[in-house]
C-alpha cells in the first residue's frame, strides 16, 4: 500500500490513504454523532480522533520527506494554512485575556475539532496517489451517502430513529433523542444530531452521487444509480429549508456543467416527481412551500434576525480576531448562523480567510474544469464545485462548526477538490514529458 506524500513524487510506504479516509468516512457517518468516547467529552466523537490520526499522518509524511521537490503551489493547501493562521492568532489573544473555566474548555475543543477537519483535507489532499485511487473514495462517498439516505426512508416508513438503540462498547451516548416533526410530518435525523445536519449532508452529496451514476459505468446500472436515487427520495422528507436551498444550489451549478440532453432529461425528472407528488401527496407539498411563504412568521428566522444587534456587540469589541473560536456559548445566544458566529469568535479577519478558502476550491475546480479534455473527469470537477457551493451556502442557516458530521463532510470535499487538482496537474506534467 503506498501514498504520494504531499505532491513531493517520492512514495512512503506506510498506509493507502483512501482506505484510512473510508475507516474515516464510516466513523463520521455510520456512527450516530451523540455516540462518543466517555473520558473525552465532547472531544470523544471517534471520527474526531480518527481526524486528528489524519493530521498526524500528514505531518509524519511531510517531516519525513528527504528533501521537498520544487511544486506548483497547491491553492487550497494555502488558503486552509491562511485560516487556520487567523484562527491559532484568535485562541492565543483569546488565552491571553481573562476567560470564565465555561468558555476555556471549548474554545480547545474547538481547535481539536477544526485540527481534525483540516486533517482529514490535508490527507485527502495530498494522500490520494492517482486518479483510479480518487474514484475509488468517491464511489465509497457516494455509497455512504446513499446508506444515509436509506436510513433516513427507513426512519420516516417506521416513524421510528433507530439508531438511538445503538449501543457500541466503549461508547457512551450524549442525552437521549428521538425523531422530530414539522407540520405533522416525521423528520429523518439519520444518524446526524439533528434533521438540519442530515439534510446539509446530503445536499452535498448529491452532486456525487449524480457523478457516480453518471459516469461509473464500469458498474452495474442498479449499484450506481442507487446512491444517487435514494438521496432523491429522502431530501424532500427532510422538511428543512436548509437541505432544499443548498439542494437547489447543487443542482444549479450541476445543471450549468452538463449537457443539453441532460439537463433536458433531470429537469423532465424532476417534473415528473413534482406532479407524482402533488397528487400522492398534496399536504406535504403544501407544507414544504409553507416553509418559504410563512418564513416571516417562523420563531427560528426571527431568532436568526433577532440575533444581529447582539452579534454586532462583540464584532465591535473584537472586530478583526473576535473573542476565539468555540468561546460564544449556546447559552449566550444561538445564532443559527455560522458566518454570524464566527464574526464574533475568529473576528473579520477569521471570517474573511474562512469564505476565501471556499472561494478558492470554488475557482480552483472550475479553471481545472475548463482545461481538462475528459467528459468524466469535467462532471468531477463540476460536481465537487456543486458539493462545495451547497455546503458554504448552507453555513448561513446554522451554526455548523457545532455539528461535527457537516463540517467533516465539507473539508473532505474540499480535499477531494485539492486532490483532483493534484492528480490532474501530475498527469499533465507526465505527459509533457513524454512528448
Amino acid at each position: 500500500m503506498t501514498i504520494t506524500s504531499l505532491g513531493i513524487g517520492q512514495r512512503t510506504r506506510w498506509i493507502d490513504a483512501v482506505a484510512w479516509l473510508t475507516v474515516y468516512l464510516g466513523l463520521l457517518l455510520f456512527i450516530p454523532s451523540r455516540l462518543i468516547l466517555g473520558p473525552l467529552g465532547s472531544a470523544g466523537a471517534p471520527s474526531m480522533l480518527f481526524g486528528l490520526g489524519s493530521l498526524l499522518l500528514w505531518l509524519f509524511a511531510f517531516l519525513g520527506a528527504a528533501r521537498r521537490a520544487a511544486t506548483e503551489a497547491q491553492p487550497i493547501r494555502i488558503a486552509l494554512g491562511v485560516f487556520l493562521f487567523c484562527v491559532g492568532v484568535s485562541y492565543a489573544l483569546a488565552m491571553s485575556n481573562p476567560l470564565i473555566p465555561d468558555e476555556a474548555s471549548p474554545g480547545d475543543v474547538a481547535l481539536l475539532a477544526l485540527a481534525s477537519w483540516a486533517g482529514t483535507l490535508l490527507l485527502t489532499h495530498d494522500g490520494i496517489s492517482d486518479r483510479g485511487r480518487l474514484d475509488t473514495l468517491i464511489w465509497r462517498f457516494a455509497l455512504c451517502g446513499g446508506a444515509i439516505a436509506a436510513l433516513g426512508l427507513l426512519q420516516v416508513v417506521t416513524r421510528q430513529l433507530w439508531v438511538d438503540q445503538l449501543s457500541i462498547p466503549g461508547l457512551t451516548s450524549t442525552p437521549g433523542y428521538g425523531l422530530s416533526t414539522r407540520g405533522g410530518y416525521v423528520r429523518p435525523a439519520g444518524t446526524a444530531i439533528h434533521p438540519i445536519e442530515y439534510g446539509v449532508i446530503l445536499a452535498m452529496i448529491l452532486p456525487v452521487t449524480l457523478h457516480v451514476a453518471f459516469h461509473h459505468t464500469h458498474r452495474h446500472v442498479l449499484l450506481r444509480w442507487a446512491p444517487a436515487a435514494a438521496v432523491a427520495l429522502i431530501l424532500p422528507l427532510t422538511s428543512s429549508r436548509s437541505a432544499y436551498l443548498g439542494a437547489l444550489i447543487a443542482l444549479v451549478v450541476c445543471l450549468i456543467g452538463w449537457t443539453r440532453q441532460r439537463r433536458a432529461r433531470v429537469i423532465g425528472v424532476g417534473v415528473i416527481g413534482l406532479l407524482a407528488m402533488t397528487v400522492v401527496a398534496p399536504n406535504f407539498l403544501n407544507s414544504i412551500i409553507g416553509l418559504f411563504t410563512g418564513a416571516s412568521e417562523d420563531p427560528s428566522i426571527t431568532s436568526r434576525t433577532d440575533s444581529f444587534a447582539l452579534a454586532l456587540e462583540f464584532i465591535e469589541r473584537s472586530p478583526w480576531f473576535g473573542r476565539g473560536l468555540g468561546t460564544f456559548l449556546p447559552k449566550y445566544r444561538i445564532f443559527d448562523n455560522q458566518y454570524l458566529l464566527l464574526l464574533v469568535t475568529v473576528g473579520i479577519a477569521g471570517t474573511v480567510a474562512f469564505l476565501a478558502l471556499a472561494v478558492t476550491a470554488v475557482v480552483t475546480t472550475i479553471r481545472l474544469r475548463t482545461r481538462l479534455r475528459d467528459e468524466a473527469s469535467r462532471d468531477l470537477a463540476m460536481a465537487l464545485t456543486a458539493a462545495i457551493c451547497a455546503g458554504f451556502s448552507c453555513l448561513f442557516m446554522f451554526d455548523a462548526f457545532a455539528f461535527p458530521m457537516t463540517m467533516g463532510a465539507l473539508f473532505l470535499t474540499l480535499g477531494l477538490a485539492g486532490a483532483l487538482r493534484r492528480v490532474e496537474d501530475a498527469k499533465a506534467g507526465l505527459a509533457a514529458l513524454l512528448r
